[in-house]
């Protein structure tokens, strides 16, 4: 269903299952469906509400350029518009920067985030993916790629404002260095990092059910 959250502005949620509220929010270029495979089993747990975020899927498309703190704005004004508290959120790769920028405003309807793949600066950027990213944005300027190029721009020391349980994960051909991921854990203070063994950036979540049981089991505690 299409939820107006603003004026011009609506975001497409699916939802399914019962149980405390658990938001999916997918990556750049990507709409909710890669969740599809792991909300089978999520569903049993919780409610999900799986989102497109603007620009994607069949949420509002205005083609113009677009920041994270605008896209993490979308999220708080959806949740309030929804009514939810206690919300868990499940963010991967853009979603997972926009779980931890929700978790840094300190948020009071949060209980638990997941940021899977997330990262803090374009500074992370591994080379070859870099270079590759650069190439696509010059032949395509799409404001999807000059948003990877120039965000974000999140503070480590701004993790310390989530005061909440977080799971961070990555693959371990993941495109961002491990040592961001490393900061990441430490600057939070109630982290864990699980890195995900002979996967890359996306292998482990899009179409995938391999985290369910982690991510019901640290939902759940």
């Amino acid at each position: 269903m299409l939820v107006n959250i603003r004026n011009g502005m609506d975001l497409n949620v699916e939802i399914s299952g019962q149980g405390p509220p658990m938001l999916l929010l997918h990556g750049n270029g990507e709409d909710h469906h890669i969740f599809d495979t792991i909300a089978e089993k999520l569903q049993q747990q919780f409610t999900l509400y799986a989102v497109d975020s603007r620009e994607h899927g069949k949420s509002t498309k205005t083609g113009t350029t677009f920041n994270y703190d605008d896209m993490a704005e979308d999220i708080h004004l959806l949740i309030n518009q929804l009514g939810l508290k206690e919300v868990n959120i499940v963010g991967f790769s853009d979603g997972g920067i926009i779980a931890l920028l929700l978790g840094i405003r300190q948020e009071v309807y949060l209980n638990k985030i997941a940021s899977l793949s997330p990262n803090l600066s374009p500074k992370d950027w591994k080379k070859k993916p870099l270079r590759y990213l650069e190439q696509k944005y010059k032949e395509t300027r799409d404001p999807a790629f000059y948003l990877m190029l120039n965000e974000p721009n999140i503070d480590p020391e701004a993790l310390k404002n989530i005061q909440i349980p977080s799971l961070i994960t990555a693959g371990e051909k993941d495109l961002f260095y491990r040592s961001m991921y490393k900061t990441i854990e430490k600057k939070i203070p109630d982290a864990i990092l699980k890195i995900i063994e002979g996967h890359d950036h996306s292998s482990y979540i899009i179409d995938s059910d391999l985290l369910s049981a982690d991510f019901i089991h640290f939902f759940e505690i």
